[in-house]
């Protein structure tokens, strides 16, 4: 797809996202904008999926949200590209609608393969999947996503620790390092360190994105990554974001991290937002 409609659907995310969260005045923004580049180029360019969806996934590429609190982000993307009506988006966080507030897979949604609302467990799912592919001869890649300050989970490092022994090198997982989690900035709350040391001390191979949204980098990191795939080594991506990217009273700050905004908060959030593509 040309760049210039990967943007126009990013655009149109956006809206998705801030209206979904404003109209039952619960979610989470700022992650969910700040992603919206990322999971737009993977779902629209990058990989290779079946939106009729079947479980197994063999010879497709899968992907795994491990923070699931940016659900807004996640279930705009996959109804805009054909898994469930767009028209869906309307139920969001309401009672017995698909569209929880963090991805559950009691609720038999398309494009869902884990629930992801206890975080730190993804890298494990994900690199399962992964070391399954390779053994089964499935020459598919598994992409998964993950917050910053989520890495303050032990468990990630098991995992980390566990996709390189094992040469999971079709692994491509991504780190949102927008420096913002829940209670303030990740250096105050536990600081990370150098990321791209641990990961590389840990034996991956590491690519760090800038740019993380900018559409075009974006889509050159991930094409990098899967060149990178296949060499013993599993791969991050460390992609730097802005949390609330594309509303200027949201952008890079915690405040936005799960509140809505109000009546006047939308429209002007719609405002920085124009779109010919349509609402839900």
């Amino acid at each position: 797809m040309e760049l210039n409609k990967l943007k126009d659907i990013a655009t149109q995310v956006r809206r998705d996202i801030v209206r979904m969260v404003h109209a039952v005045q619960s979610g989470h923004p700022g992650g969910s904008l700040g992603c919206t580049e990322y999971m737009v180029a993977l779902y629209f360019h990058i990989m290779k999926h079946n939106p009729s969806f079947n479980m197994d996934a063999n010879g497709e590429d899968v992907f795994f949200l491990s923070n699931g609190h940016i659900s807004p982000v996640f279930y705009s993307v996959l109804a805009r590209s054909g898994y469930f009506p767009i028209s869906e988006l309307g139920t969001f966080r309401k009672l017995n609608s698909r569209l929880q507030g963090h991805p559950t897979t009691h609720e038999h949604l398309p494009g869902v393969r884990i629930a992801s609302g206890s975080l730190g467990q993804g890298l494990s799912v994900a690199a399962g999947a992964a070391l399954t592919k390779k053994l089964n001869g499935d020459a598919s890649f598994v992409f998964s996503l993950h917050g910053d300050g989520e890495l303050q989970e032990g468990q990630n490092w098991e995992a980390i620790m566990f996709a390189a022994h094992h040469k999971v090198d079709n692994l491509i997982a991504t780190i949102d390092y927008n420096g913002q989690q829940i209670d303030g900035p990740t250096d105050k709350v536990m600081s990370l360190g150098s990321l791209q040391a641990k990961f590389e001390a840990f034996g991956w191979h590491v690519i760090e994105l800038k740019e993380g949204n900018d559409m075009q980098a974006v889509i050159n990191t991930l094409e990098a990554a899967k060149a990178a795939c296949g060499k013993g080594k599993p791969v991050c991506i460390l992609m730097h974001t802005a949390m609330g990217k594309g509303v200027d009273f949201m952008e890079g700050t915690h405040e936005w991290h799960g509140i809505a905004p109000n009546d006047a908060q939308l429209e002007a959030a719609l405002a920085q937002l124009p779109s010919t593509i349509g609402d839900y």
